[in-house]
Parts: structure tokens; C-alpha cells; sequence
């Protein structure tokens, strides 16, 4: 991937070396897309947002007051290759997701990206590294520590550079997801009874339809800057398929149980994400409606 072409963000900032005070907290803010089931299995949860764990909050808020303190953030450290990457990333989701929107007669709204290492407090409540990458309605922003591309590599066998992306347009994806009010909508379904977890549960819906929407911003970007190389795709896709609950579980567990599904089977979460790259269409997105 020539991620190089990319436009560098400005909104990437850098919450230094913190702590969670032990794992996530169970009193704040929630925007719960996914249970703990995964969590307690890996230890590691790609694409997990920490706010699902708390226990007190609504899992489709998608606004509010911080419940704590956050974190304070300074300039990340310049001439560091992996931050220059995650500038050139969220800049480009900016620029794709500017004209998305743009098109509807929209504006884009952009995201903070916060770098951490060890824990970070947010808007949602505190996190520590092990849940992964994650995005908090609460403050708008997608937070991610660099060492989970590690993770990547050592648990997933996965480093390709635009699977590495494809965690960032992931969390973004949540971003939109909230602009466009499908958290708010997410929480009135649960609230009229509608189940979270399971095979075809809101969650499952939600992450799959971030999925959807890290294609649609790859199939843009690459018409801008036409910077996926052969194999780029493919590494995504092997990143996608590495991380479907039902891997997940059988490597951890020996079995599948559809009843705790929080983010979609491997082979949902590759359908999905080629919906939205071999269309470049957001209403090929629609993970709620119908079978998926």
C-alpha cells in the first residue's frame, strides 16, 4: 500500500503512557457494542469498543457530558514512522468521508485520534490496551495504542500495511455510524426489547455495518490515490477473516456458540467489508435491514 500518497491529519493526538486503573470501568458513559465474552477469551479484542463493557451506561449513546476525567493530550512525536502512517490514514478517511457527506449536502465532522499506551481515560471511562482499538461516542474520538499492530502480527499473522488501515477506517466507521444517528437508533431497538448479542443481534449489525464502511472508504481512497498494491486486499481480508467470532471462539474455546456473537462470523465480516469495497456505495451498508 502506498500509504505515503496520503494527506497528513491533523487531528492525531497523544495521550503518552497511562493507566486503567486495572481494566476497563464499570461506572461510566457506555456505548456497548460488543459483550465480554470475547474479551475474557482472547485477552485482546480486535476492534473492541471498552465502553461495551460498562456495565452502567447505554450502549447506543452517541452524545453526553464525559462521566470522568479524560486523559490529557499533547502533539504526537514527530519523524515516527508509525504515527506518520495513522496521520496519512485519518486523513484520508477525512477527505473521503468530507465528500461523502458533502454529496448529501453534509458536512463531515472530523474525529480526534488518540494514541495511548498502557490505558487512557476517555469520555466512556477508562481502558487499558487489551481491549484494542476503539471509538467513544461520548468525545468523538478513535483511540488506538501502536503496540496492537504487533498484536497484529504475533496473534492475527497479519501486518500488512492496509490491514493496518483497515483497523483505523474500522473505528471511523463507528464514527459515522454516529453522525448519521445510528447509535441513538441502535438504543431505541434495545430498549423495545430488541437483543444485542447473538448471530443476528444489534451488535453483530452495528460492527458488520463498520466493516461495510471501511470498504466504502477504501474503494474511494483508492480512487483518489490509487495506492492499494496485489496483496493489499487480500491482507485485509485475511485481518477480517482472522478476527470473526466464530474463529475466534473455536481457536480459544474449541467450540462456536452463535448466542454470544458480538462482531459477525469471518465470513459476514469479508462479505461486508467487499460490500463496501466493490461498491463505494453507503447504501449498500444497511446491515439492519434483513438477513445477514
Amino acid at each position: 500500500m502506498l500509504w505515503q500518497k496520503g494527506r497528513r491529519s491533523d487531528n492525531v493526538e497523544d495521550a503518552g503512557q497511562g493507566s486503567s486503573g486495572g481494566g476497563p470501568s464499570f461506572g461510566g458513559r457506555g456505548m456497548g457494542i460488543g459483550g465480554m465474552i470475547v474479551l475474557a477469551i482472547l485477552g485482546l479484542v480486535f476492534f473492541k469498543d471498552p465502553t461495551a463493557l460498562l456495565g452502567g451506561g447505554d450502549p447506543g449513546a452517541g452524545t453526553g457530558a464525559p462521566q470522568q476525567t479524560q486523559s490529557q493530550t499533547r502533539a504526537p512525536a514527530a519523524n515516527d514512522p508509525q504515527v506518520d502512517f495513522v496521520r496519512a490514514i485519518l486523513g484520508e478517511t477525512e477527505d473521503t468521508w468530507g465528500e461523502i457527506f458533502a454529496a448529501k449536502g453534509k458536512q463531515y465532522e472530523r474525529p480526534k485520534l488518540v494514541l495511548f499506551s498502557g490505558g487512557v481515560r476517555t469520555a466512556c471511562g477508562s481502558a487499558s490496551s487489551a481491549v484494542g482499538p476503539f471509538y467513544c461516542p461520548g468525545d468523538q474520538k478513535v483511540y488506538l495504542d501502536l503496540g496492537f499492530f504487533q498484536q497484529m502480527q504475533t496473534r492475527f499473522h497479519e501486518s500488512g500495511d492496509f490491514a493496518r488501515a483497515y483497523v483505523i477506517a474500522h473505528e471511523v466507521g463507528h464514527h459515522v455510524q454516529n453522525l448519521r444517528g445510528i447509535f441513538d437508533k441502535v438504543s431505541q431497538a434495545r430498549q423495545r426489547g430488541a437483543s444485542l448479542e447473538g448471530a443476528t443481534g444489534l451488535s453483530v449489525r452495528q460492527e458488520l455495518q463498520a466493516d461495510c464502511y471501511a470498504g466504502v472508504w477504501a474503494y474511494h481512497s483508492n480512487q483518489r490515490q490509487q495506492w492499494l498494491q496485489p496483496g493489499d486486499v487480500e491482507s485485509a481480508i485475511n485481518a477480517a477473516t482472522a478476527i470473526g467470532d466464530d474463529t475466534l471462539q473455536e481457536q480459544s474455546q474449541g467450540r462456536v456458540v452463535p448466542d454470544s456473537f458480538t462482531h459477525g462470523t469471518s465470513a459476514q465480516r469479508v462479505h461486508w467489508f467487499k460490500a463496501g469495497l466493490e461498491s463505494g456505495d453507503v447504501g449498500k451498508c444497511n446491515t439492519f435491514a434483513g438477513a445477514i
